[in-house]
């Protein structure tokens, strides 16, 4: 007879190490570094900092709560907690779906740096640096959509396994040695001739770089870099254990989260500066940072290959244990709403990863032609998800807490086992007012830069 019982996080670290390898990824090691260095460096880290210890803190200790009161992924936790109303059972599945959506996308990147990753081990820093090796790559279908699948089934794989042999065993393996790596290349960059001007651009506020942009970016980029709005801390949410602390576990999780950007902003904006002697050209070059320029930097020195094998190694740990969580946020959906099995959600999941993953794949080669909104399908994808409906699932949460859970009800889940909650003031006025705000202007922002009105 199949078990009921859910499943469940073997403690307090088995959490926060899953959470935080969630919360640590592609959007922490790709985005972060190139955002901050075309946002202004200091003044950017300054306001998503500040972001990230209000809006963050508030969202993810809403949305773990909401799991663990209920005991459910997205849709049964919105139905049983907003007592079915339409608009909240609505809101729910926006936040499962979220995930299923953007895990094939993601895989494609995941592909990407699986590529250079294995590149850099069979051949030399050189030839990843030339001319044209990053786009002839992502052109090529049958190369950019082989190693989407390579990483698609490391990322099943894992999810097939289950929460404690897979999803914990992984993070307890992964996230020590990811710290390890980046402080060991952040030591590398800071030490190159001319970096230090890099580490004062990135670290002393310049108020001349602000601009109304830097805010809104600051918060769509807290979204992607705290796993919020996803789905993801809801499901992880209920699989902690009463007797954790969930603001103590928060907190760590947002250090956790905020010094891994740091530390790939501290590998990748010195050595910039070193290089090229901090051009904003350079600085602005936005994603190709890391699969154009980087690869350029790690070519001219002279343990590169090694430099190159490590940095792409972390970037594969951190988008790998996001990836994951991605994943098993679809999955445990499945298993919730249709009463499916861990195998069956499992191959479900890789049905739609592998369709949809498909046509970002290959929307740089063969189906280049074909574009949404001039977008194409890996952008378009993401602009669907990050600026449109996580912002929406953002707002949902909030909805859901202020006018259905109620804040005394979730004081009650986070103060569980006599835990105190700390910065319980801080939480209502963001629940209640400073948050929806938020997520209406990155929505609003959002909508009128694709159309043109504004520039981002």
């Amino acid at each position: 007879m199949k078990s009921n019982k859910r499943a469940s996080f073997s403690g307090k670290i088995g959490f926060i190490l899953s959470a935080a390898g969630a919360s640590v990824g592609l959007g922490n090691i790709w985005r972060f570094p190139y955002l901050c260095a075309k946002y202004g460096g200091g003044i950017f880290l300054l306001i998503y900092i500040i972001l990230a210890l209000t809006f963050g803190y508030t969202m993810i200790i809403a949305e773990t709560a909401i799991g663990r009161y209920s005991q459910k992924s997205p849709v049964g936790a919105f139905s049983k907690l907003g007592n079915n109303n339409k608009l909240m059972v609505a809101g729910g599945w926006l936040n499962a779906i979220i995930p299923i959506l953007i895990v094939p996308y993601y895989s494609v990147i995941g592909g990407w740096v699986c590529k250079y990753l294995y590149e850099y081990i069979v051949n030399d820093a050189s030839l990843v640096a030339s001319d044209g090796f990053f786009s002839d790559f992502i052109s090529n279908g049958y190369q950019s959509e082989f190693w989407f699948v390579i990483f698609s089934l490391i990322v099943l794989a894992v999810i097939f396994m289950g929460v404690n042999n897979g999803i914990e065993r992984v993070s307890k393996f992964i996230m020590p040695i990811l710290v390890v790596l980046a402080i060991i290349i952040c030591i590398f960059s800071v030490t190159r001739n001319g970096a230090l001007e890099g580490v004062k651009y990135l670290f002393i506020p310049n108020i001349s770089n602000f601009s109304i942009m830097t805010v809104v970016t600051a918060m769509g980029q807290m979204f992607y870099s705290l796993s919020i709005a996803m789905g993801i801390l809801i499901t992880f949410g209920s699989y902690v254990k009463k007797d954790v602390s969930i603001e103590d576990s928060t907190k760590k999780v947002e250090i956790f989260d905020t010094a891994i950007a740091i530390m790939a902003s501290l590998m990748i904006i010195p050595a910039v500066f070193s290089f090229y002697d901090g051009d904003p050209n350079m600085l602005n070059k936005g994603p190709a940072l890391m699969f154009i320029t980087m690869p350029t930097i790690f070519a001219s020195m002279h343990f590169g290959k090694i430099i190159g094998i490590l940095f792409f190694a972390l970037v594969l740990f951190a988008a790998a244990t996001s990836a994951i969580a991605l994943a098993e946020s679809a999955v445990s959906t499945f298993a919730d709403e249709f009463k499916m099995s861990r195998k069956k959600g499992t191959i479900i999941l890789a049905v739609v990863m592998i369709a949809l993953g498909s046509l970002s794949s290959l929307g740089n080669g063969p189906l280049a032609d074909i574009k949404i909104f001039g977008m194409q399908f890996l952008d378009f994808f993401d602009f669907m998800t990050n600026s449109v409906m996580m912002p929406l699932a953002a707002l949902s949460i909030c909805l859901l807490i202020t006018r259905f859970m109620t804040i005394s009800k979730l004081t009650e889940e986070v103060e569980q086992d006599n835990h105190p909650f700390k910065r319980k003031k801080i939480f209502s006025v963001m629940i209640r007012y400073i948050c929806p705000i938020f997520v209406v202007i990155i929505l609003v922002s959002a909508i009128l830069n694709v159309f043109g009105f504004i520039s981002m």
